[in-house]
């Protein structure tokens, strides 16, 4: 098992060893920073940590001893030409019946690297990056240097080429919530899975318009939303569209996949080709953020739930984790070792995360919180983090 937690926090990055005597911190590491993601490559040990700039843009940092020294990488930008066809911000008067007439474009700048990718054990220096707003970027040269992957930024999904000329068709991609800190309402990629036996087999999602599959190492791209429904749309079984909060997969079984959207919860056992709601809000699974797969099983899944987009807090004031062994034909609540009176935590996308029989997360309060028999009992490693946005296992 893996005995190095990653943090990422509103105000830096946290590197937790597991010793003798128990789980311990490190000093803060790029201090007063937002990381919105930080991660550890399982192919080499190299950390990775996406700093939120307020003032210098985003940045990628990465460590090449196990966290001793950081240094940045070259930054992630679009290339000239790049652009995108703008959403604007909710308004209480918004009307998406309305007509939008003759589409607005935007030329593209990285708001926000949301997420970081890490190629197969054939491909040593490959690595992804999902940005707000929306692009996939991609390094062979293990971070020093990365392109935007344009059949993805060009497809008609989004209005075609924009580098060659107008839209040729319509943009299907909308905003997300989580860019109108930038003051915008654009789209995000936030989740990137490679398929371990076939790195060319790829999957992103982004909100809103849902899953996108290659399965030519990302030379051409298709949805992969059928079954999925997103409650708000006038069509609510439409091909694009959605909002996936995350998606992950059984490296085990590749071919499961896991989805927590704002609609629900969705399992696909035919990677990605179709998904099944498994819902159970009676259950109190139903929306969330975060979902975890088993390594080895793909049937066996892990949420925390949350009680609505508008109330992000927990069910009745309780905090519980859910797990699922039969695809989510039924569920488990686990509450054993966490707060089930005035509890306020809410668990964002990335902060949840499995290693073996291990599972951890920490909330928007800055708790942290740590099973080692799969979910069935917890126990807090700390209470005075920052906000934390993302928790990752490392080796260690």
């Amino acid at each position: 098992m893996n005995n190095l937690l990653l943090l990422g926090t509103r105000k830096g990055t946290v590197l937790v060893d597991r010793t003798t005597s128990g789980w311990r911190p490190r000093p803060m590491a790029h201090d007063g920073i937002p990381v919105c993601y930080a991660a550890c490559d399982p192919r080499d040990g190299t950390l990775w940590a996406s700093l939120d700039h307020g003032h210098w843009g985003p940045k990628l940092s990465r460590s090449r001893d196990g966290g001793s020294s950081w240094e940045e990488t070259p930054p992630i930008k679009y290339p000239a030409g790049a652009r995108y066809i703008t959403k604007y911000l909710p308004t209480p008067d918004f009307d998406p019946d309305a007509p939008s007439g003759a589409p607005e474009y935007t030329d593209a700048t990285v708001y926000k690297i949301w997420n970081i990718g890490f190629g197969s054990h054939t491909q040593p220096g490959r690595l992804y990056a999902g940005t707000i707003p929306g692009g996939l970027f991609v390094s062979d040269d293990g971070g020093d240097s990365w392109e935007l992957n344009r059949p993805l930024w060009n497809h008609d999904s989004r209005g075609g080429d924009l580098f060659a000329g107008d839209a040729t068709s319509d943009n299907c991609w909308g905003g997300t919530p989580a860019s109108i800190d930038y003051g915008v309402f654009e789209p995000g990629i936030h989740s990137i899975v490679v398929d371990p036996r076939d790195p060319d087999r790829i999957h992103v999602a982004a909100s809103s318009a849902g899953v996108i599959s290659s399965a030519d190492g990302g030379r051409s791209w298709s949805g992969s939303n059928r079954g999925m429904r997103m409650d708000y749309l006038p069509n609510p079984e439409a091909p694009w569209g959605h909002d996936p909060h995350f998606i992950t997969h059984c490296p085990g079984q590749p071919d499961h996949l896991w989805q927590q959207n704002h609609c629900g919860v969705f399992y696909s056992s035919d990677g990605a080709a179709s998904w099944k709601k498994v819902s159970v809000p009676g259950a109190g699974v139903h929306f969330g953020f975060p979902i975890a797969a088993d390594e080895q099983d793909g049937r066996t899944a892990w949420v925390v739930p949350a009680r609505s987009d508008m109330e992000r807090m927990t069910i009745g004031g309780g905090l519980f984790v859910a797990r699922t062994s039969d695809g989510g034909e039924s569920w488990q609540a686990f509450r054993n070792g966490l707060p089930q009176e005035n509890a306020y935590d809410i668990v964002l996308r990335h902060a949840l995360d499995i290693s073996g029989d291990r599972l951890c997360f920490g909330s928007t309060t800055g708790n942290v919180y740590l099973s080692e028999d799969r979910g069935e009992s917890w126990q807090c490693l700390g209470n005075n983090f920052p906000p934390i946005y993302s928790v990752r296992f490392g080796r260690g």
